[in-house]
C-alpha cells in the first residue's frame, strides 16, 4: 500500500538510467532516463521551496507532452503544491479564466503559451527549464513530510462539450484507488514482461486529462517502461514511430485508431476479403493469417490502449480481427480515471469492461451510472476556495447496460439524449453507429433542432462522395434503425473535420449552434475558406493570393524547390489535416490540381438548411480520415549513415584538416570574420549560407571553428547525387564513368545528404534531425539554388520550418566577394576580396512563424553581406 504519489519518484530512482522518456518534436528526439525525472523533480521542488510556494498553493502547468511536464508535475507532488494542468491545445481565455480563479504562484509551461499571459505572474519555461532550477541532489530533503492519501493533488478544470469549466480536486488517495488495483494485478504477469522489457508506449494523449496521465504518469514507472510522446496524429508517421522504435502499445482515443484502419486499409485493399474469411479464428491464426499487416507495425507490437470516448463496435472488431488486443476502459475526472477497465488479457468486446475492485457501481431506473468509492472526488474548487461535497455517489450521466457476465455497455451520454416532440429518447450514438458503417460516412454526429413542431434530431455527416452517396447511405442506415431513430433530417459539414476536444470527441454544442444559424439563414462564416490553399502557397512564395490561378504551375511559375514543397506539405497536414505522399506530390504540377486532389472548388459553397429540404447541396471537402489513407512511399533517395562511422569520421578530418584547408589557404586565403568562438554554441546548430559557386561547403567548413567544422552534416541536390551515383547527366561518357567516384568520395569526406526538389525531401528533414541528435551541425543552404551574379536570393519558408522542427540555434555565414569575382570572370587566386562572415547565433522565438523565421535568416544573411569591414 502505497502511503503517497510521491513514492513514485522513488522508483524513479529505483529504474536508474533505463530510458524513461523520449519526446519526438518535429524531426528530432529527446531521450530522458528515469534517473533524469527524479533529478529534474527534485530540483524543481527544490525551486518551488527557494520561491516560498508551499503546500496547498497552485502552479498553473501548460504545455505539450514533455520530461519537463512530467518533472514539474511530480516536483509539485513531493512538495504537495495543487498542480492545475491546462490542456496545451485550449485557449488564452480559457487559460485566463482558470488562473484568475486559482490564483497560481507560479506559471510553467511552453514559452510559446506562456507569452500570451501576463507578464507580471512569474513563470519558468520549458524551453530554459533546467537552466532556472537550483542544482541538486537533493533527494528526500525536499519531500514534504506531512503528505498523505487526503493531501490534494490537482485541479483538473474541464470544460466537455457542452458545460462551463469546472474544477476537480483530486488528492493521493482518488489516484492510487484506481491504480494500486492495476498493480496488484501485474505482479501476475511481470515474470513474462521481463522476456520483453522494456515495454514501450507511444503516447499521443494530452497529460492535462486523467486518460493521459494514467498512461502517461501512473502506469509507466510500475513497469519501467518507456513512453514515447508523439503529438501529429497522422497515422504513417505514427507508423513509423511504432515499428522503427519497436513499440509494444499505442495509448490513444478512438479518433486515431479510425485513421490508422483507413491507411492500412488503404494499403491493403483486399482486407475485407480477408477479414471475413478469417472470422471465428484463434487469434495466433489470426496474427498469423495478417502477419503482412503485423510487420507494418513490427512485431513487437501486440495492443492498443483506448479511452476518452466509446469505441465503434465496427473498429473494434477491426483491430480485434487482425489478432491486435485493444484493451479500453471507463472512467472520468471526476473519478480520477478509471471506473471499469478491460483486462488485456480477458478482452470483453464491445464493452467498456467490469468495474474495479474498490468502487461499487449502481446501474438507475433510467440506466445512468452511479458510482462511489475512494477514486471519487468529493471536492470542487469554485469561487477561489475547495468547496466539498457531502453525497457519496456520483451521478455520471453516462448511460450503460450491463450483460449477463458483469460487463458493461456504453450506450451515451445522458444530457446528449434527444427527446423528440413525440416523447421519444433517441440516443445520438445509436444513430451515428448505423451512419458511420455506411460506405463514404467519414464522420458523423446527430444533434438536437428546434422546429414549430417541436424537437427533431439532424444528422451532420461528413461524406466524400457528396450528397447523392450521402442521401444513399442515410437510406441504408435507416434500414437498420428502429422507425423512431431514422434519420429525416440530414446535412453536409462544410469543412475538413469536425470541431473535436483535446481527447477527440466532437464538441456537439459548436455544431447544435452551426445547425441553428443555418436555420435562421445565417451562413457560417468561412474566411479562410474562401481559398485556404491559395493563402498557404502565398504565404510561402510571398505572391499575391490573387495572383494564384489554377493553372499556376508550381515548379516554373513559383520557383518551388524541396524547401517550399515541404512547407507545403507540412501546412496541409497541420491545417486541414491532409497527408499526400511524396510521389503522388511530385506528380501535381499546377494549383488546380492540387485544388481537385485536395477536393476543394475555385468558388465556396455556403451551406443551408431548411424546414422544406432534408438536407442541403454542399459539395464536401474530403476529411481527415479519408485523406490521411495515402500511404507513405518509401523514398527514393537513400540517406548515408556508414558516413558517421568512426573511421570514416577521422579519414574526413584528416582530409578537411591536412588537405582542404591548406589547399583553400593556398589558393584563396579568405578573410574570416566571426564572432569570439567561446560565444558560440556548443550543441548542434543548423548552418545557413548564401550559395554562389560549387565551392561554397569547402568554404564556409574553412571559416568555422574546430569544434564545429569537424562534425558537419551537409544538404547537397538529392538530384545532382542520384546522377552521380548512377553515372548519368554529365554530358559524355567519360564525366559518367567517372561520377560514381565523385559520388563516393563527395559522401565521405564532406558527409553530405540528399536534399531532393521533389520525392522524398521529407526524409531529409528526418535525417538531418536524427544527424543533430548524433551531435551533428547541419548546413543548408536556403536559398536552393545558386546565384548567378552573387546577389542573395529570397530564402524559401521551408528552412524556417527546418529551423522550428530543428529546435536548434542558427548560425548565419556570409560569402562575400566571391559574386564579384564571378562577375568580372576574374580569378580567385589570392585576391584579397573573399571574406567569410560567421553572424551570432540566432535562436528564433518558439511562437514565430516559419515564413517570419525564414525572413529573420534571410535578414541576418543579408546584414553579414553589407557589413562593412
Amino acid at each position: 500500500m502505497r502511503l503517497h504519489l510521491a513514492t513514485l519518484v522513488d522508483d524513479y530512482r529505483r529504474h536508474g538510467t533505463q530510458q524513461a522518456v523520449v519526446v519526438h518534436r518535429g524531426n528530432r528526439r529527446q531521450i530522458f532516463t528515469y534517473a533524469d525525472l527524479a533529478n529534474l523533480s527534485e530540483r524543481f521542488a527544490a525551486e518551488l521551496i527557494r520561491r516560498g510556494i508551499k503546500s496547498g498553493d497552485r502552479v498553473v502547468l501548460w504545455g505539450q507532452n514533455s520530461a519537463e511536464w512530467i518533472a514539474a508535475f511530480f516536483g509539485c507532488v513531493l512538495r504537495g503544491v495543487l498542480v492545475v494542468p491546462l490542456d496545451a491545445a485550449g485557449g488564452l481565455d480559457f487559460a485566463l479564466r482558470v488562473i484568475e480563479e486559482t490564483q497560481p504562484r507560479l506559471l510553467v509551461g511552453d514559452a510559446s503559451l506562456l507569452s500570451g499571459l501576463s507578464a507580471e505572474l512569474p513563470h519558468i519555461d520549458f524551453e530554459h527549464f533546467s537552466k532556472n532550477l537550483p542544482l541538486g541532489p537533493f533527494a528526500s530533503s525536499v519531500r514534504e513530510l506531512s503528505l498523505s492519501l487526503d493531501t490534494p493533488l490537482q485541479i483538473l478544470f474541464t470544460s466537455g462539450t457542452t458545460s462551463e469549466p469546472k474544477g476537480i480536486v483530486h488528492t493521493h488517495r482518488n489516484v492510487l484507488a484506481s491504480l494500486e488495483p492495476i498493480e496488484h494485478e501485474m505482479q501476475k504477469y511481470l515474470r513474462y514482461e521481463r522476456i520483453f522489457h522494456p515495454l514501450r508506449f507511444l503516447h499521443t494523449l494530452p497529460l492535462s486529462h486523467v486518460f493521459g496521465q494514467f498512461m502517461g504518469l501512473w502506469i509507466p514507472p510500475l513497469l519501467a517502461a518507456e513512453i514515447h510522446f508523439e503529438s501529429r496524429l497522422q497515422a504513417p508517421r505514427l507508423l513509423e514511430l511504432i515499428r522503427r522504435y519497436r513499440i509494444s502499445v499505442l495509448a490513444a482515443v478512438p479518433r486515431v485508431l479510425d485513421l490508422l484502419k483507413t491507411h492500412i486499409e488503404a494499403n491493403f485493399p483486399n482486407l475485407p476479403t480477408r477479414l471475413e474469411a478469417s472470422q471465428g479464428r484463434r487469434v495466433w491464426r489470426k496474427w498469423w493469417n495478417f502477419r503482412d499487416v503485423h510487420r507494418e507495425f513490427g512485431f513487437k507490437f501486440w495492443a492498443f490502449v483506448c479511452g476518452g470516448a466509446s469505441i465503434p463496435p465496427a473498429l473494434e472488431h477491426f483491430w480485434n480481427d487482425l489478432g491486435f488486443a485493444l484493451v479500453q476502459g471507463y472512467g472520468m475526472t471526476e473519478t480520477a480515471a478509471l471506473i471499469t477497465l478491460n483486462h488485456p488479457f480477458h478482452v470483453g468486446q464491445g464493452t467498456i469492461g467490469k468495474p474495479l475492485p474498490g468502487r461499487e457501481v449502481r446501474i438507475g431506473s433510467d440506466g445512468e451510472v452511479l458510482v462511489r468509492g475512494e477514486m471519487v472526488a468529493s471536492s470542487r474548487w469554485q469561487n477561489g476556495r475547495m468547496q466539498t461535497s457531502s453525497s457519496p455517489w456520483l451521478a455520471t450521466g453516462d448511460l450503460v447496460e450491463q450483460d449477463a457476465e458483469g460487463q458493461l455497455h456504453f450506450l451515451g451520454r445522458k444530457s446528449e439524449t434527444i427527446v423528440t416532440a413525440a416523447g421519444l429518447n433517441i440516443h445520438p450514438e445509436d444513430v451515428e453507429a448505423a451512419l458511420n458503417r455506411q460506405q463514404g460516412i467519414e464522420a458523423s454526429t446527430v444533434v438536437p433542432l428546434d422546429t414549430p413542431n417541436g424537437t427533431e434530431a439532424v444528422a451532420v455527416l461528413i461524406c466524400r462522395g457528396g450528397p447523392e452517396q450521402a442521401q444513399s447511405a442515410v437510406d441504408s442506415a435507416n434500414g437498420d434503425l428502429a422507425e423512431f431513430q431514422r434519420v429525416r433530417r440530414w446535412v453536409l459539414w462544410p469543412q475538413l473535420d469536425f470541431p473535436r476536444t483535446a481527447i477527440g470527441k466532437i464538441q456537439r454544442r459548436k455544431v447544435t449552434q452551426w445547425i441553428a444559424e443555418q436555420q435562421s439563414n445565417r451562413a457560417v462564416s468561412s474566411s479562410e475558406a474562401l481559398d485556404p490553399l491559395s493563402n498557404m502557397i502565398a504565404a510561402i512564395t510571398r505572391a499575391e493570393p490573387a495572383h494564384l490561378a489554377d493553372e499556376t504551375r508550381l515548379d516554373r511559375d513559383l520557383q518551388f524547390d524541396s524547401l517550399a514543397r515541404v512547407q507545403l506539405q507540412a501546412d496541409l497536414e497541420l491545417r486541414m489535416g491532409v497527408a499526400i505522399s511524396d510521389t503522388e506530390f511530385e506528380q501535381i504540377t499546377t494549383i488546380g490540381q492540387l485544388r481537385a486532389r485536395l477536393g476543394l472548388s475555385s468558388n465556396t459553397d455556403s451551406n443551408a438548411l431548411s424546414e422544406n429540404n432534408e438536407h442541403a447541396p454542399l459539395h464536401p471537402k474530403p476529411t481527415a480520415a479519408h485523406l490521411h489513407q495515402f500511404p507513405s512511399e518509401p523514398s527514393l533517395y537513400r540517406y548515408p549513415r556508414w558516413t558517421w562511422w568512426p573511421t570514416v569520421q577521422w579519414m574526413r578530418m584528416l582530409f578537411q584538416e591536412g588537405v582542404m584547408r591548406p589547399l583553400i589557404w593556398l589558393l584563396a586565403k579568405p578573410t574570416v570574420l566571426r564572432t569570439d568562438e567561446r560565444r558560440l554554441p556548443r550543441q548542434p546548430v543548423l548552418l545557413i549560407a548564401n550559395h554562389v559557386t560549387a565551392f561554397d561547403v569547402p568554404l564556409v567548413l574553412y571559416a568555422l571553428p574546430a569544434h564545429l567544422r569537424k562534425r558537419v552534416a551537409i544538404a547537397m541536390s538529392g538530384e545532382m547525387l542520384e546522377d552521380w551515383k548512377h553515372a548519368r547527366n554529365q554530358g559524355s561518357w567519360l564525366l559518367n564513368l567517372l561520377a560514381p567516384v565523385a559520388y563516393w568520395l563527395v559522401t565521405a569526406l564532406f558527409n553530405v545528404f540528399p536534399l531532393p526538389r521533389s520525392v522524398g525531401f521529407r526524409s531529409s528533414f528526418a535525417h538531418a534531425g536524427e544527424a543533430m541528435d548524433r551531435g551533428y551541425n547541419v548546413l543548408v543552404f536556403p536559398e536552393g539554388r545558386r546565384s548567378a551574379d552573387g546577389s542573395l536570393q529570397p530564402f524559401r519558408s521551408g528552412i524556417g520550418l527546418l529551423a522550428k522542427e530543428s529546435n536548434a540555434v542558427i548560425l548565419p555565414v556570409a560569402l562575400k566577394g566571391i559574386g564579384e569575382l564571378k562577375q568580372k570572370g576574374e580569378h580567385w587566386f589570392r585576391s584579397h576580396l573573399i571574406e567569410i562572415r560567421v553572424g551570432e547565433p540566432i535562436s528564433p522565438a518558439p511562437q514565430a512563424t516559419p515564413e517570419t523565421v525564414a525572413e529573420s535568416l534571410q535578414n541576418a544573411v543579408s546584414n553579414l553581406l553589407q557589413r562593412g569591414g
